[in-house]
């Protein structure tokens, strides 16, 4: 694309941005919002009209005190004193109806921003699991984080900085023409158009700019959370200097964005600053003209001067602020196009919640591919009765963890259906669906907070009973009680404080607690050590009793005892039985049993 394409396609995000934000701004259902945008923009009206009266009293303090006073009444009557008295009241009173205004419009900003990112939130708790497989969680928290900050700066900005800033100019544009004469206002209004045109353009390439910084900021960020997260594997292959390398060469890029903003700065700031001068300085060589003519009184070159410096300092700020407003919208445009992310799975218009009676599973000529042109499942059939236990095995690749994935409708089926009890999973609600399932996957991730916590998980509501009896039946409720604090110790980012056997323990009491009527168990075990197995192994077969139970297995001898053992091979299904038949077959399921028998013999 070319700078104008990109201008084009970046202006029109502006404007979706904008748009999107108004409701925010002026919501249907809250009219207390409402009011407080009224009320603060009426303020911010009645400070504009005390600000531009402020240098009338200047220009009579200077007047009266050189005693140049042209006999006006209300000079003679107040004196130099009052005059410079009533001048500090005023510019007092203009600094006091800004605040009230920023008091009076504060909630309206936070409640935005609370809202926008409650729903980012949400959102992105609703997306697929596609997206979130690849998904990079540095870089979507930088979005997240710039587009939620931007809406504050964004809806005050707009309001209070532009809005203000073009009110301003016309009461002075006003006040110059009529008080003094048209040649005035000619001068300002060149100068100011001028000082925009300039202003605008710059800061537009400096947007660009601006944006190659946050791509190398957010890779850089992206970068070290990525590292952080695998600092074990950093440390087991010795990878500290190559990760702190990988790391600079990203923080490089940004120093060299970084570099190019600050100098597109220095320069922006230099002209705006020429131009301002410019202005100023013929605007005060007319008024020196006119007071050396006698047309005009010293009092009136200083009000001159001080229209001219409250012009001014607002338009030095309108580079920083047109410049802000411009990145709040590219970094909420960014997290639009998030919020826009279509959600894969969703569920149907007026879908019933799942009704669960005994929880038969049946996958019924089920195909299914991540991508389309490598098909993972290719017409599996079958049919889990209710509380039965079946075990699904085979190498890896062949699609066990796929049907688990298709069952809680991670994704949905491209051919074929997967009922419950009779009911199409793609037919019921996701909530409902997942409320009866149950899952103690290969490697249980706990969040980064009290064992407790980690185990009301399962069911939030729970009585701290029911918690510990989940904790009894999983067989983790003495090592609970023997750690210092108990229940309230902390297990660290991801449950790296406890062991793969505590955790998985954990993971199993938190899976009690839900209680579901269907169980999955994804390889529950085969990451631990034979011992520790065997003993979970206890916990999750009398977890399994009552419930319909399917084990993606990899060590067979966890699933001699199912109703039904299934081997799976490149997408289908190549033999079905019990572990008895399946031996006598002497098949695919005999060799794999053998040969495990025979690594554990060697061992």
């Amino acid at each position: 694309m070319s700078n104008a394409d990109i201008d084009a396609a970046e202006r029109r995000s502006g404007w979706r941005t904008i748009r999107k934000v108004s409701p925010y701004l002026w919501p249907r259902d809250q009219p207390w919002v409402k009011r407080r945008v009224v009320a603060a923009l009426a303020i911010l009206v009645l400070a504009k009209l005390v600000a531009v009266t402020t240098p009338f009293f200047y220009k009579g303090a200077v007047d009266a005190l050189a005693e140049e006073a042209d006999g006006t009444a209300w000079m003679l009557a107040i004196g130099a004193v009052g005059l410079t008295v009533a001048y500090g009241m005023v510019r007092l009173l203009t600094v006091g109806f800004q605040q009230l205004r920023d008091a009076v419009f504060a909630s309206v900003g936070q409640r935005a921003l609370r809202a926008l990112a409650l729903e980012t939130f949400s959102h992105i708790h609703r997306l697929s699991m596609r997206y979130h497989i690849t998904r990079k969680t540095g870089g979507l928290s930088r979005i997240i984080e710039r587009g939620v900050k931007g809406v504050d700066f964004l809806l005050r900005f707009l309001l209070f900085s532009i809005g203000p800033l073009v009110l301003e100019l016309l009461m002075i544009g006003v006040i110059l023409a009529v008080v003094f004469d048209i040649s005035y206002l000619l001068v300002v209004v060149i100068t100011i158009a001028v000082y925009v045109w300039f202003t605008f353009t710059v800061t537009e390439w400096r947007v660009r700019i601006r944006k190659e910084m946050n791509d190398q900021d957010t890779d850089a960020n992206q970068k070290a959370i990525d590292s952080l997260l695998n600092f074990e594997t950093v440390k087991y292959f010795g990878a500290e200097a190559r990760e702190a390398a990988r790391y600079d060469v990203a923080m490089q890029g940004y120093e060299k964005a970084a570099l190019k903003t600050s100098y597109s700065l220095s320069f922006l700031n230099f002209g705006q600053s020429f131009l301002i001068t410019t202005g100023l300085v013929v605007v005060m060589v007319l008024a020196a003209l006119g007071v050396d003519r006698g047309d005009l009184t010293v009092g009136d070159f200083v009000m001159v001067n001080a229209y001219m410096l409250q012009i001014t300092l607002p338009l030095n700020f309108l580079g920083t602020v047109y410049r802000e407003i411009r990145q709040s919208l590219v970094d909420m445009g960014e997290m639009f196009d998030l919020l826009e992310q279509p959600s894969e799975v969703q569920n149907k218009p007026d879908a019933p919640a799942l009704q669960v009676n005994g929880g038969t599973i049946e996958l019924d000529d089920v195909s299914f591919g991540y991508d389309p042109e490598r098909p993972i499942l290719m017409g599996v059939s079958l049919t889990v009765g209710a509380g039965q236990r079946v075990a699904i095995v085979g190498p890896s690749g062949s699609g066990k963890s796929t049907i688990g994935r298709l069952l809680f409708r991670f994704y949905d089926v491209t051919g074929g259906a997967l009922r419950i009890d009779g009911q199409d999973v793609r037919d019921v609600t996701q909530d409902s669906l997942h409320a009866q399932i149950g899952v103690v996957p290969q490697d249980t991730v706990l969040f980064n907070d009290t064992i407790y916590y980690n185990i009301a998980y399962g069911r939030p509501d729970a009585p701290r009973r029911d918690i510990e009896d989940a904790a009894r039946a999983a067989k983790i409720h003495d090592f609970i009680n023997a750690l210092p604090d108990g229940y309230e110790t902390l297990v660290g980012e991801r449950g790296l404080k406890l062991s793969g056997g505590e955790k998985q323990r954990v993971g199993i009491a938190r899976t009690l607690l839900k209680n579901p009527p269907i169980l999955l168990l994804d390889e529950a075990t085969s990451a631990l050590d034979t011992e520790t197995e065997r003993d979970i192994q206890d916990s999750l077969r009398a977890m399994g009793e009552g419930r319909t139970v399917i084990t993606i297995a990899h060590r067979l001898s966890t699933i001699v005892d199912a109703d039904q053992i299934i081997v799976l091979e490149n997408g289908v299904i190549t033999e079905r039985g019990t572990h008895d038949e399946l031996l006598s077959m002497n098949g695919r399921y005999a060799r794999m049993w053998h040969r495990q028998l025979s690594e554990e013999d060697a061992a």
